[in-house]
C-alpha cells in the first residue's frame, strides 16, 4: 500500500481509524482529511433560538473534535472536516470531492448485535460506491 497522495479518515467514534490514518500519512508523506459526519438537522431553526447550529450539531459529550484537533495539531498535511448527511453517502461524496485515493474507517469488534449490524451495513454501503480503495480498521 504505497503511493497514496490523499487519505480520508472517517473517524466517527473510531480513534483507531484516526491513529491508522495519521500513521499511514506520515509513512507515505501524504495529505489526510479527517471527516466527522453528523446527522442532518431537520427542525425549524427559527423556533429553537440557537444562534450557532453548527456548534450544536458538531458538539459531542466525549470531546471527539477537541481530541482530533490535538492529534492533528502537529500534522502539517492534515485537516478536520465536519459534514452533515447520511454517513456512507457523505464519506463517498467527500472522498470524491477531495480526490482521495484511500478511505480509512473504523468498526468496533465489541458491542451488541444491532451496533455490529449497523456498522457492517455502513461499511458495505461505503465500499459498494467508493470512488477509491477502502481500509477498515477494527477497534
Amino acid at each position: 500500500m504505497m503511493g497514496h497522495r490523499n487519505l480520508l479518515v472517517a473517524a466517527n467514534g473510531s480513534p483507531q481509524a484516526l491513529e491508522e490514518g495519521l500513521r499511514l500519512a506520515a509513512k507515505e508523506n501524504c495529505w489526510v482529511t479527517v471527516l466527522k459526519v453528523v446527522a442532518p438537522y431537520e427542525g425549524d431553526i427559527d423556533l429553537t433560538g440557537i444562534k450557532d447550529i453548527r456548534q450544536v450539531l458538531t458538539s459531542d459529550r466525549l470531546g471527539e473534535a477537541r481530541a482530533w484537533n490535538r492529534a492533528l495539531r502537529n500534522e502539517e498535511a492534515a485537516r478536520l472536516r465536519v459534514e452533515q448527511g447520511d454517513l456512507p453517502e457523505t464519506i463517498n461524496r467527500v472522498a470524491e470531492e477531495e480526490g482521495c485515493d484511500l478511505i480509512i474507517m473504523g468498526v468496533k469488534k465489541s458491542g451488541g448485535f444491532l451496533r455490529r449490524l449497523a456498522e457492517s451495513n455502513a461499511v458495505r454501503r461505503v465500499t459498494s460506491k467508493a470512488p477509491c480503495s477502502v481500509m477498515v480498521v477494527e477497534a
